[in-house]
């Protein structure tokens, strides 16, 4: 892992420290740290908005759950991995992810008919 990485995951973790362990801050913590592992250039921005108290996890986490809020049935919100990370994304200025190129099919392998008549 490059030190901009590394950088950006101690960052997150000192304020997940002052937050009580899997709470919905800590998460948003968690999250950040699964894009820093993935994208180096993602992990530079996030080490430095993290040293404003305005970009820290518990402000992070504010939007998300403003989002929750917002799209509430009843007595119940949820929020989709998929949304936390656009709302993450949104929030912290971070480009999309690359796009992963799809793995290649496997070659097809003919197979051959059986006639059940055949074993008759």
């Amino acid at each position: 892992m490059a030190e901009c990485q590394n950088e950006a995951i101690r960052a997150i973790e000192a304020q997940q420290a002052k937050v009580e362990p899997r709470s919905p801050q800590w998460m948003v913590g968690e999250q950040l740290k699964d894009i820093c592992r993935m994208e180096p250039k993602s992990a530079e921005l996030i080490a430095q908005d993290l040293e404003k108290e305005s970009m820290s996890i518990t402000e992070a986490e504010k939007k998300i759950k403003a989002f929750a809020d917002g799209h509430k049935t009843g007595n119940f919100s949820c929020v989709t991995p998929a949304e936390a990370d656009r709302i993450l994304r949104q929030f912290y200025g971070l480009p999309e992810p690359e796009a992963t190129p799809a793995p290649e099919p496997a070659p097809s392998r003919q197979r051959k008919m059986v006639d059940l008549a055949d074993f008759l």
